[in-house]
Formats: structure tokens, sequence, C-alpha cells
């Protein structure tokens, strides 16, 4: 019996269950859980895009890195290998059919990378919602009695998940920054924020001062403000003075 007559009477996906169940213990390939056969779930998974839509999808992802790197770290939530992996993945999409189904080893080589750092990098993109996939089996002739099946590549699909389109909203009408200008604005703009968080009371009015004045009206308010902060500041030195005094 051909695959084909199997399929139609319903016994070739009977075999393939008890394959992917473990019954049938003469499959030399086992399948993962969850698998769907080839050619019958990429219509309803896959769908049509436009360039504008996956470059969007790339700036989003680098947006969201940005955003959400902590200070001291190297990496945000995805990663570098993840943002390469998506930029891949951009490259290899169809976009009339969002047809995409790259191998893990065929990224591996591409990008030179591991498998466990290609596989941590997916799960991330899963993660955070830029990429899904399904596991997909394929039909393989054998000698032995009934069909047999064998893991193959995934059928992956690009996505913008809510959380990094609002970082695309204040540039969606104009040229974007590159990665490193707005890298290295974030890191003078966190320098500044330290810087002003070590200053006295007095020394961050005289900051103040200092800026541009555009009215006297507002340079009378600094002039009052620097007082305010001068009798502060001398009545925290008289304070300390007088806690170091009856200390002794």
């Amino acid at each position: 019996m051909t695959i084909q007559t199997a399929a139609v009477s319903g016994r070739y996906f009977q075999t393939a269950g008890a394959i992917l169940t473990g019954l049938n213990r003469r499959a030399p390939n086992p399948v993962r859980r969850q698998s769907h056969l080839t050619g019958s779930c990429e219509q309803s998974f896959w769908s049509k895009c436009s360039r504008a839509e996956v470059q969007q999808i790339l700036l989003a992802a680098r947006r969201y890195e940005v955003a959400g790197r902590q200070r001291g770290q190297r990496n945000g939530p995805l990663g570098g290998i993840a943002l390469e992996v998506l930029v891949l993945m951009a490259n290899l999409v169809r976009y009339k059919s969002g047809r995409l189904e790259p191998s893990l080893a065929y990224l591996m080589t591409t990008l030179k990378r591991s498998k466990d750092a290609i596989v941590r990098a997916l799960a991330a993109l899963r993660t955070h919602g830029f990429l899904d996939w399904l596991r997909r089996f394929t039909p393989v002739e054998s000698d032995g009695a009934g069909p047999q099946i064998r893991q193959t590549s995934n059928a992956y699909r690009l996505s913008l998940p809510a959380r990094a389109a609002l970082l695309l909203t204040r540039w969606l009408d104009r040229p974007a920054m590159p990665d490193d200008i707005l890298t290295a604005a974030l890191d003078r703009k966190a320098r500044y924020q330290d810087q002003i968080a070590s200053l006295s009371c007095t020394e961050f009015v005289g900051l103040i001062a200092s800026a541009p004045v555009p009215s006297p009206d507002q340079d009378a308010f600094h002039r009052a403000l620097m007082r305010c902060a001068q009798n502060h500041q001398q009545k925290r030195e008289s304070a300390k003075q007088t806690e170091y005094q009856s200390h002794h």
C-alpha cells in the first residue's frame, strides 16, 4: 500500500500516531510531540506580508532590545544572536505566501553559531513575541511494514508584539536613528542622571540658575530658589555639627 492510499483510508495517520506515541518501535527517527504533517498546516499558519511590515518588525526588535537593556548589562531581553536570527529570517521569508522554513543546520551554518546559541535565540524571540513556529514531520519510504516518518524543519512566522509596536509610534514618520547613536544617547542620559543625583541642594539649584534664562520672572524664581537651597543647606550642616558635638 502506498502512502497516498494509506492516507486516504486513514491508516496512515493511525500509523503516524502510533509512532508519535512510541508504540511503533520500528521508527528509526522518532519525532517530537505536537508535530504536524508537512503540507497539512502551513496554509493556515503562514500569511502574506510586505517588505515594510517585515522591516517594522526588525526595527521594533532593535528598539525593544535597547529599551529593555539594564544598566551595566551587555544585552537586552533578546540578545545579539536573536537579532541576527531575526534579520536572517526577514531575508528568507517569502512575502507573497509568508513561507519561512529554514532548518536549524542552515541557521547554524549561515550565522556561524552553535546549536545551543541558535536554540536559545529562537526561544527568546518566541518568548517575546517576535517569532512563532510549528514543528513538522514528513513521511519517508521504508522497506519495513507500513510508512515511516521523520522530523523536518519547522514552519516559522514573524510577528510584531504589541509591546514592541508601542516603541515604533515615535519613529514611524521619521528616519530611524542608528542603534549606536541611540545607545550613546541613552548612556549620556544615564550618566547625567547619576551626576544630578550626586549634587547637593545648592549645587543643583546653581546648575539650574546657570542655565539660559528666558524671562526676568524666571530669573527671580531662580534667585529665590537659590536662597531656599542655601538656607536648607545651612540647616543641614548645623544639624550635623550639633549631632557631632552631642556625641562628644
